[in-house]
């Protein structure tokens, strides 16, 4: 057989040959002889790779290579292609000498599974096992396994490969049940998952629990009743009940389930009873009674069919049966069919129970709200919610509501409900009392009252719902003799008794309760006299429960009824009780009232009470009063001293109040004493510590007022001193501002100065400006200088100044200590050089190195220089020629005819002397 040409070695591998040839058994002259022909056709590749192999067959390198590109050549091929028998073969080759190399093996494996080959797959599989040491079985077994999952692989097969595997691994005995389980072997499954709960040492690597395993395996029970025997399910499932409680639902339904499947109805009704019965979660109640009505529904489905269907048999049947009555009237006897017949149709075996099965169905549904309260009664028989909730489920039966309110009652004990136990006596005996008996809702209360409740609160609240139930009733003098018998403080013999026995109830501490008071003091109010009521405000400060609304309200009625002094004392009263912040709303009224009712009368007395106000007020609450203090001033008493107590509220508030406080202070002062008296007043301001944004905000209002008055400098003065507080990056409001001021008020040193003083305060916050980069810190700096020329062009400076203010910006070349002391961080300047009238913007920040540097002076480099030919610029040197002379004549004119620029004429005589 001839080897086509183009197989041989070219004019180009002659070199890589040679070498070879001197040394036949050098990888890496292999290797770059491969890498030297990667894009040549792989034929002629396979023949250098089988060369290098002949020569090297221990090369796990080369192999690799090889398999790989074969691979890759067979890779859009169908099976059948005969280039996949020689890829195998070559595998085969290669596990001559590379059989302990797993990698190799994957490679060989993966590609069986993908031929499809069965047999040879499996026994290479095995082969592959008994060549590779047992550390490195478990990469064999992972494509192992996933090749016996396919289909078409006989499911002995399969099975036997998942036991060998188990006995490799016992841990991944959950593969071997997924497979059992979707190879339909239910038997074994369940065998193997009931050896698998058994184990207390297992642990699922899928991170499943016993609890999830324990269901499924009630679900493999009962979804497969009669093609698994051997396990008692009833067992299995109730022990799951008990050691599971959060699935109690499912399991109930599973073993239901199971009876269904088994045809034991009766059964499986009784289960799903038991189960609605016993469970304690409304979840697994809901679970239990959807199955439940389920199947009620399915079975009263599946019974009209098959009366349907036995609707039409019978007049089939009939039909013939009239036809031989006449012949054989007299074998009726030996007819078993018939016989059998009539015993069907006896009552007591009688299949059409369709009305009862419907019944169930309507019983069951009737049932259901009544079945939920009862689960979540059994979760906490004192829940309160539950026994209200349960009362409504007989609404229009009040036999029925009664029976449950007994209950509820009896089983609730106060100190262990969960909610408002007292509520249930009060619909108790409302449900007499809309019933118009009324004698027993009393009876009810009065049991009520006698209850010990966990809280005060509980038994204050039967109290007063029987004295509002009087009060309904027209009963007023009962329902004031109630409150004083509740209120009525208990004995010293009956104290003494409770302290014997140390259980003190809820019935000692009623005296106390606020609540009881209130509702007595609005009796009083509107059923009694004046003087009963004060005695009973009275009995309040004395038991020392009031609150700050009770001393508002016990005033109001004093001034009502004009009792103005008595009303004052009750205000001390309540200032000396409460402290803030509860006393607030009391010192407001108290000094309302007291300025109201007396005004200038009494002024030396209001200001002894404001006074005593605001040292016992914090600083967080004391403003108020100030206003009010300095309104009772402007009102009633003098200005010096109003001004004086705004410049007190100023120093007492805290500091995030002080800057409203100074604006009330310099408005009032402007419109008593005038605009100018409010300079100290800023001044003060400003130096008074308020926070730096507020300190700016209060200089520019300072510089707006200077400005008003025409105090120019003072506000620049002011500007500049508020600068500092205003980074530039984050500011911009305040330096446009300072802007415009400029423009309006200042000249060329002044805007030069504001200049100056925005970048130093732009280096001062220099700790985010470094953050930036480059090229926007020189946008800021280039959009600076452009508003700058801009406000000098409306100002009327000539383009010619603005280079020379532009350049003075730039520190002399020559004067390179005074550059780096005087030079802003970050700053980079921008010029503007006009060519035949088109602006280019350019960066006149040059690196210069010194003309004379100890380095040069040294090394004395002579670098030769030759012109460059004009022709390569082209018009652009006349241009430039045409420049430089429009530039040299502007300079000259300006020389003669601007002399009263003074500073800027030296700068630019400076530069171009330089």
């Amino acid at each position: 057989m001839s080897i086509p040409k183009e197989l041989y070695p070219s004019q180009d591998d002659l070199p890589y040959e040679e070498e070879l040839l001197r040394n036949p058994f050098s990888l890496k002259l292999w290797w770059r002889y491969l890498v030297a022909r990667a894009d040549s056709p792989f034929k002629k590749r396979a023949v250098i790779y089988e060369r290098a192999l002949k020569a090297l067959p221990g090369s796990y390198k080369l192999w690799h290579a090889y398999l790989r590109e074969r691979l890759e050549l067979v890779r859009n091929l169908p099976v059948t292609h005969s280039q996949f028998q020689t890829l195998n073969n070559t595998f085969e080759r290669a596990l001559v000498t590379m059989h302990k190399m797993p990698r190799v093996w994957i490679m060989y494996l993966v590609s069986l599974t993908e031929q499809k080959l069965v047999t040879r797959t499996r026994r290479t599989f095995d082969r592959a096992l008994c060549a590779l040491p047992v550390t490195q079985h478990d990469r064999i077994w992972e494509p192992y396994l996933v090749f016996v999952s396919q289909r078409g692989i006989p499911i002995e097969t399969s099975l036997r490969v998942y036991r060998r595997y188990l006995k490799y691994d016992p841990s991944h005995i959950e593969d071997l049940l997924e497979f059992l389980l979707n190879s339909e072997l239910w038997q074994e499954a369940a065998e193997r998952l009931a050896g698998v709960l058994n184990d207390d040492q297992f642990y699922s690597i899928k991170g499943k629990t016993k609890h999830r395993l324990w269901l499924e395996l009630c679900d493999l029970l009962t979804q497969h009743a009669t093609e698994i025997s051997g396990l008692n399910v009833d067992a299995i499932i109730r022990g799951g009940i008990k050691k599971f409680t959060d699935e109690v639902g499912r399991l109930w339904t599973s073993l239901a389930d199971y009876y269904i499947r088994r045809k034991l109805v009766e059964k499986a009704r009784d289960i799903f009873e038991e189960g609605m019965t016993t469970v304690v979660t409304v979840r697994d109640f809901s679970v239990i009674f959807d199955a439940y009505s389920q199947f009620e529904e399915s079975m009263l489905a599946l019974k009209m069919e098959e009366m349907s269907d036995s609707e039409v048999e019978d007049e089939e049947s009939n039909g013939e049966v009239g036809v031989e009555e006449d012949v054989d009237e007299e074998d009726d006897r030996l007819n078993v069919a018939k016989l059998e017949k009539k015993l069907r149709e006896f009552w007591l075996n009688d299949d059409k129970d369709v009305d009862l099965r419907l019944a169930r169905l309507e019983h069951l549904m009737d049932r259901r709200p009544e079945l939920a309260n009862s689960v979540l009664l059994r979760q906490n028989p004192h829940n309160v919610e539950q026994w209200h909730r349960r009362v409504k489920l007989f609404e229009g039966n009040p036999t029925k509501q009664i029976l449950t309110y007994t209950e509820a009652v009896r089983t609730i004990d106060p100190m262990k409900a969960v909610g408002k136990p007292h509520t249930l006596w009060v619909a108790f005996a409302k449900l007499y009392e809309n019933h118009k008996d009324i004698a027993n809702a009393r009876v009810i209360f009065d049991k009520a009252v006698q209850v010990n409740y966990k809280t005060v609160d509980h038994l204050a609240s039967v109290w007063c719902e029987w004295a509002e139930m009087e009060l309904r009733h027209r009963n007023f003098k009962g329902a004031l003799e109630l409150m004083r018998r509740a209120t009525a403080e208990p004995t010293v013999e009956v104290k003494r008794r409770v302290a014997a026995d140390g259980n003190e109830p809820v019935q000692m501490k009623l005296h106390k309760s606020l609540r009881l008071w209130l509702l007595y003091v609005d009796l009083e109010e509107s059923l009694g006299t004046l003087e009963s009521t004060r005695a009973v405000y009275e009995r309040i400060l004395d038991l020392k429960i009031a609150t700050p609304q009770i001393i508002i309200n016990y005033a109001v009625l004093l001034e009502d009824h004009k009792y103005f002094e008595d009303a004052f004392k009750v205000y001390e009263r309540g200032v000396k009780i409460f402290k803030y912040p509860h006393v607030k709303d009391i010192w407001v009224t108290y000094l309302s009232k007291f300025v109201k009712r007396y005004g200038k009368s009494k002024l030396e007395r209001a200001r002894e009470l404001f006074e005593h106000a605001v040292e016992e007020t914090p600083a967080d609450a004391v403003k108020p009063l100030y206003l009010q203090y300095a309104k009772l001033e402007e009102d009633f008493g003098l200005a010096k001293r109003a001004m004086r107590v705004y410049d007190q509220a100023t120093k007492a508030v805290p500091a995030n109040e002080k800057l409203s406080m100074y604006e009330i202070y310099i408005a009032r002062a402007a419109e008593i004493f005038g605009v100018p008296r409010t300079r100290e007043i800023y001044e003060q301001a400003i130096e008074s510590g308020l926070p730096d944004k507020d300190v700016k905000v209060m200089c520019l209002k300072y510089a707006e007022l200077e400005k008003s008055l025409g105090e120019i400098d003072r506000a620049r003065a002011l500007y500049k001193h508020s600068s500092q507080f205003a980074d530039p990056r984050s500011d911009p409001d305040f330096w446009n501002k300072w802007h415009e001021f400029e423009v309006q008020h200042g000249n060329e040193d002044t805007f030069r100065e504001m200049l100056r003083v925005k970048r130093s305060v732009s280096a001062s916050y220099s700790q985010t400006h470094f953050i930036l980069p480059e090229y926007l810190m020189q946008k800021d700096q280039m959009q600076t200088l452009e508003e700058a020329k801009d406000v000098l062009k409306k100002a009327g400076v000539a383009d010619d100044e603005m280079a020379a203010l532009e350049r003075q910006l730039v520190p002399p070349e020559d004067e390179t200590k005074g550059k780096e002391q005087s030079r802003v961080v970050g700053f980079v300047s921008a010029g503007v050089v006009e060519s035949n009238g088109q602006k280019v913007t350019t960066n006149n920040e040059d690196i210069e190195l010194p003309e004379e540097s100890d380095s040069e002076e040294e090394e004395k480099v002579e670098i030769a220089q030759k012109d460059v030919p004009a022709a390569v610029f082209g018009g652009l040197i006349r241009k430039r020629e045409e420049g430089d002379e429009a530039e040299d004549d502007s300079a000259a004119k300006n020389k003669d005819s601007d002399g009263h620029l003074g500073a800027l004429e030296r700068i630019k005589r400076r530069r171009q002397g330089s």
